[in-house]
């Protein structure tokens, strides 16, 4: 058998054995390190996911429904306590503030009959002169029973006639001025009739204005 010379063997090896030394140093070389990214590294604001680390609920400052509830049956409870006081005085009110308050029971009994009856006269004989009133709108002084009788139609209207006829005695507005029915579209007024106003007479001084 013929022997291979060693030189011819050496130079074959070589480049096989240099090869394979020089393999895991280019691997390593050009793989890129792994790093686990930090646990508590933000996320990217992009994100969909992403939430603001400042993002809370905000705190509720709509009241309870129960305490809305309870507010609304107190206001409620203080309307009709008031609606209740002002219902049925009218009488002490003119007692203790006007006196006599049968005369301005009567007037007032008087003015709800007569206009009912469209009675111009009877009406006409209430007013103390010169008595305000309002005529087509405009407020004016008529100086006497023949005046008001004349624009009679005029004055009371189908509304202020409605007007009357529904209000009630015992809840007439009472004050130191008289008594006043709706919005002061009439008052009945006293005057005395002596220094010490001992007597008084009760009129109508106002209607329709």
């Amino acid at each position: 058998m013929r022997l291979t010379p060693l030189p011819l063997l050496l130079a074959l090896t070589t480049p096989l054995w240099l090869t394979a030394c020089s393999k895991p140093e280019s691997s390593t070389a050009t793989e890129a390190p792994t790093t686990a990214p930090a646990e508590d590294a933000p996320v990217a604001s992009n994100s969909p996911d992403a939430v603001p680390a400042t993002s809370e609920p905000a705190p509720a400052t709509t009241p309870a429904p129960a305490t809305t509830e309870v507010a609304a049956g107190e206001a409620a409870a203080s309307g009709d306590d008031h609606a209740a006081a002002a219902e049925g005085d009218a009488r002490q009110r003119i007692e203790r503030l006007l006196g006599d308050v049968d005369q301005y029971e009567k007037v007032f009994t008087d003015l709800q009959r007569g206009v009912a009856a469209d009675d111009a006269a009877a009406v006409a004989g209430l007013l103390r002169y010169p008595v305000r009133v309002s005529v087509d709108g405009k407020t004016q002084k008529l100086a006497d029973a023949a005046a008001f009788q004349r624009d009679y139609p005029k004055i009371v209207t189908p509304a202020l006639k409605a007007l009357i006829a529904e209000q009630r005695f015992d809840t007439l507005f009472v004050n130191q001025q008289g008594v006043m029915l709706g919005q002061g579209e009439v008052w009945i007024t006293g005057t005395c009739l002596d220094k010490a106003c001992t007597k008084s007479e009760v009129k109508v001084n106002n209607i329709g204005s």
